[in-house]
């Protein structure tokens, strides 16, 4: 009898409607070399033609269908499937490089006692043309606690988790539509989960109209949510405890600025507002601090802040009118 072999990765591609995108994806998984892997296909509803689409690779790939029931449910469904020690996420719009999956798995063997090996990424538009090299571990060299609560760097595609970690915490939590990855990485930190970088680019990370990124509002809603739920908990150390006003308002400024970049002036407008409450600042301090970080997230998403297009908007000017009557 011959035994069968149990691969170190199962990786896991969700996908909706994706046949635009999905063959780039599959076949950036199907290239990799130097370890044994298995591909899961979880295909969340499609309407489109993602079915006919996967037929010529069934027998490189498993294929289950489901329900839609959202992004959290697929990822789950692959981790109950998964056979691996190790599990690699990858969004049906985003493609792997060609060594990412040994280059993280020999980072896990030369750290046993790692949950989490993360890595770099290139933005790339719908075309796959690149826009920027996201390298995170030259301004966030370690991942703990506080980091991924602070900065949020997270991106699935480009992240390699121990299986075990995954089942400990029971994965996704469907409650999130587009803050799952963070809420994930968080319990997981909670948890002890040890994290790294793996300091290289290892996937392209499509950006269109239809990616969760776009969604500003949510991530909004989302965000805001996951932090009371997170400080809500216990077993939340006191020295991260310490840091919750100052961690509230980092992140509802970034928020303000997402929807600033994404049009959503009126939005940014209440956003701000909310973050005025957990600021240390003077009202005076208070809006140079918000100009300075909405041109930090500008630089850091490759672009440049028209600091005089975003001070003289009809909201900004109403903001800046709203903030002097604030008390002290």
């Amino acid at each position: 009898m011959i035994a069968k072999v149990v691969p170190q990765v199962s990786v896991i591609v969700p996908t909706y409607n994706r046949e635009s995108y999905l063959k780039q994806a599959v076949d950036s998984v199907l290239k990799q070399q130097g370890c044994s892997y298995e591909l899961i296909v979880i295909d969340d509803g499609s309407t489109d033609n993602t079915h006919q689409l996967l037929q010529p690779y069934r027998d490189r790939l498993r294929y289950v269908y489901q329900d839609n029931r959202g992004v959290c449910a697929a990822r789950n469904r692959g981790i109950e499937l998964a056979q691996g020690d190790f599990i690699a996420f990858l969004d049906a719009d985003d493609f792997f490089f060609s060594d990412k999956l040994a280059a993280q798995i020999a980072l896990f063997s030369a750290q046993p006692d790692l949950g989490i090996v993360h890595s770099g990424w290139c933005r790339v538009d719908s075309e796959g043309k690149k826009l920027l090299e996201v390298r995170l571990w030259e301004n966030i060299p370690e991942l703990n606690l506080e980091s991924w609560l602070r900065w949020k760097p997270v991106l699935p595609s480009a992240m390699m988790f121990r299986r075990q970690w995954l089942e400990l915490v029971g994965g996704f939590d469907s409650q999130y539509t587009v803050a799952e990855d963070v809420d994930l990485v968080l319990r997981l930190a909670l948890k002890g989960c040890k994290s790294a970088w793996l300091p290289r680019l290892s996937v392209g990370y499509r950006q269109h109209e239809g990616s969760a990124m776009g969604n500003a509002l949510s991530q909004g809603r989302d965000l805001s949510k996951l932090l009371d739920n997170f400080f809500s908990q216990p077993e939340v150390p006191p020295s991260i405890r310490l840091l919750e006003k100052q961690l509230r308002y980092g992140t509802l400024v970034w928020i303000a600025w997402y929807l600033y970049h994404t049009g959503q002036k009126r939005e940014m407008l209440y956003y701000l507002q909310q973050s005025q409450r957990y600021s240390n600042y003077s009202p005076v301090a208070t809006a140079i601090s918000w100009t300075e970080s909405f041109a930090e997230y500008s630089r850091n998403y490759g672009e440049k802040l028209d600091v005089d297009s975003l001070c003289l908007s009809q909201e900004w000017q109403e903001l800046m009118r709203w903030l002097v009557k604030c008390p002290v």
